[in-house]
């Protein structure tokens, strides 16, 4: 047999070394992908809550539906409310639902803190209002109350709005209407 010319062998190399780097090219590009698509299933799972969790210590905008929005700093979160500083000794307890949206909340997200933290739930919340016995307004719909949280059900919250002398009236307001609980 005759000797290859010259440079025969150095083009298969060549060739050789340019099919591996292909190769590592697409399997490089097959794990970016992998990657991508698990970012976004991961991010597909990803609450609301989540995310305001997260925001824990931060000062937020929050736009609830048929009222201003309320700007404070995110104190406690949980699946039905938000809890928000407004000053030293102000808080609102915000119905998770009634949030129409959050500007700048940021893209981190925290898990719930598990079980004990599910069942932390509205009524939960407002009867810890309610035995405190403070001075409260209520947003519900577009109604503005202002007196005490006298019962807590299941479903709803009673509002003692004062009258004159000793007397007052009594608002039932579902939760479903309710936009925040504002104290202080």
């Amino acid at each position: 047999m005759d000797p290859l010319p010259y440079g025969v062998g150095m083009r298969w190399e060549a060739l050789f070394q340019d099919m591996e780097a292909q190769l590592q090219a697409d399997e490089r590009a097959a794990v970016r992908a992998g990657v991508a698509e698990l970012v976004r299933a991961e991010r597909a799972t990803v609450r609301t809550a989540d995310r305001l969790r997260a925001a824990v210590g931060r000062q937020l905008r929050v736009q609830v539906v048929g009222a201003d929005a309320v700007e404070g700093e995110v104190v406690d979160v949980a699946e039905q409310w938000v809890l928000l500083a407004l000053g030293p000794s102000r808080r609102v307890l915000v119905r998770a639902a009634a949030i129409v949206a959050v500007a700048d909340v940021g893209r981190q997200a925290q898990p719930d803190g598990g079980v004990v933290e599910r069942r932390l739930g509205l009524g939960h919340a407002l009867r810890a209002l309610a035995r405190d016995r403070s001075p409260v307004g209520v947003r519900a719909g577009d109604v503005d109350l202002y007196g005490r949280l006298e019962a807590v059900g299941a479903d709803h919250v009673d509002v003692m709005v004062p009258g004159p002398g000793r007397t007052g009236l009594v608002w039932t307001v579902p939760f479903d209407a309710l936009v925040w609980v504002r104290t202080g």
